[in-house]
């Protein structure tokens, strides 16, 4: 499968129409359809990164694309239109783009915490009309977190009656990825019984607005930024019941981790990469390395092949720890039968998301050590390797993760249910 890139990426952002007749999307029906589409995909929009980076523009172009790969449909069900892949497919996905463009990835991550929210809470009706358009292309994007609150679970954005009878969602929200060109936004809000739902809004509808204010030193592309609601109208019949999600055993939170780990391991699996091509193409080997009649390449330099091996090491571990905790969700399933299947799945991706991240920072920044001070120059773009793992890898706290897996493991203590673990 091959896609041309559009040339769309400088007209004025707004809501991406999902593809027309014209354009239809790819149709993916199998794990390798989806692995070879990703691959595809990856190879389309990898010339362009480090100039999205740099300009932090909105990759327009990259998520037509994307919506035209079939893609985004892969964890529907199949009665709903969709292949229904597991999570050792979707992880090997977002892997395997974030390691050409990590800011692309993140943008559907949300996107696929919706599709499982609504077929774990979602009614025939809403399953019916939103799970049809996201096989056919449409996107969904976040607004769950908001700033300026207590702590991240202060929930101040509200879904209330207006005098008319009907709904209106008020309130503000950051980190909206993906908000700014998806079809749709899924937002979180205090409903009217003081339990949080999750309302689907149009991203071009009545009192909907999406600031291109993201300013962050990296993940620069995923136009993270603010998303306003003033009294906006929402369709009674596209409220989840979100709070539900959270009154047993579940395994939103797990997956919506791996496909964080999947991106920081992608990213650990960029950078290595890219040092790999600096180091014979461009680096020079240390004096010391050439007057001691070793070598005169770079590539030769007993150090910097030490240093090299051991990278190469980590960045196969996370690999291989992120292929277990998605065949862990998998074998558990969407629904796990009692807690401690859902502790093991929400410990898998813990274990997978931290390694992924410590390993991520730690090969983008070492880089730098393999290829040498001509590495550091900005034309080579080498430095986003970084700061995308920086940006992504404090989404929330490593050291809970661990605090998490060893208290079940020394004490036998459940973990947390929550979005993110």
């Amino acid at each position: 499968m091959r896609w041309q890139r559009s040339d769309d990426q400088n007209e004025t952002v707004q809501a991406a129409e999902p593809p027309s007749a014209s354009e239809p999307t790819t149709t993916i029906a199998t794990a390798d359809d989806a692995i070879e589409a990703a691959r595809a995909y990856a190879d389309a929009i990898v010339d362009g990164a480090s100039d999205r980076d740099r300009a932090g523009s909105i990759p327009s172009g990259e998520l037509a694309l994307l919506a035209r790969s079939g893609l985004l449909g892969i964890t529907v069900p199949r009665a709903y239109g969709g292949p229904e892949l597991e999570p050792t497919t979707v992880a090997e996905v977002f892997r395997t783009i974030a390691a050409v463009d990590p800011s692309v990835a993140q943008v559907p991550q949300g996107h696929f915490q919706f599709v499982d929210v609504l077929r774990l809470l979602g009614t025939d009706g809403q399953q019916q009309r939103l799970l049809g358009e996201i096989v056919a292309g449409s996107r969904i994007g976040s607004a769950l977190a908001e700033r300026g609150t207590k702590h991240p679970g202060d929930l101040r954005t509200r879904l209330s009656r207006d005098p008319g009878g009907g709904l209106r969602l008020s309130g503000t929200k950051y980190y909206c990825t993906g908000a700014l060109t998806a079809q749709w936004i899924a937002v979180n809000a205090t409903g009217e019984q003081e339990k949080p739902v999750l309302a689907f809004v149009g991203r071009e509808d009545e009192g909907v607005s999406v600031l291109e204010d993201w300013s962050a030193i990296g993940q620069r592309a995923t136009a993270s930024g603010t998303a306003q609601f003033d009294a906006a109208p929402v369709d009674p019949s596209l409220v989840v019941p979100y709070w539900r999600a959270f009154e047993g055993p579940q395994q939103l939170g797990a997956r919506a981790q791996l496909l964080h780990a999947a991106i920081e391991v992608g990213i650990a699996g960029g950078a290595l990469h890219d040092a790999r091509d600096f180091m014979r193409m461009h680096a020079r080997p240390f004096l010391e390395t050439v007057r001691a009649g070793w070598t005169e390449k770079a590539t030769e330099d007993p150090h910097t092949l030490v240093r090299y091996g051991r990278l190469a090491t980590q960045v196969q571990a996370a690999e291989a720890l992120l292929a277990w905790a998605a065949g862990e969700l998998t074998e558990i399933g969407l629904r796990p039968h009692d807690a401690h299947a859902a502790a093991r799945g929400s410990l898998a991706a813990a274990k997978a998301k931290a390694f992924g991240s410590e390993t991520a920072v730690t090969v983008a920044s070492e880089l730098f050590a393999l290829s040498g001070a001509s590495a550091a120059d900005a034309r080579h773009g080498l430095d986003r390797h970084w700061r995308n793992a920086r940006t992504h890898s404090i989404h929330d706290p490593v050291d809970w993760k661990y605090h998490h897996i060893a208290a079940y493991d020394v004490t036998g203590t459940l973990p947390p249910s929550h979005g993110q673990l």
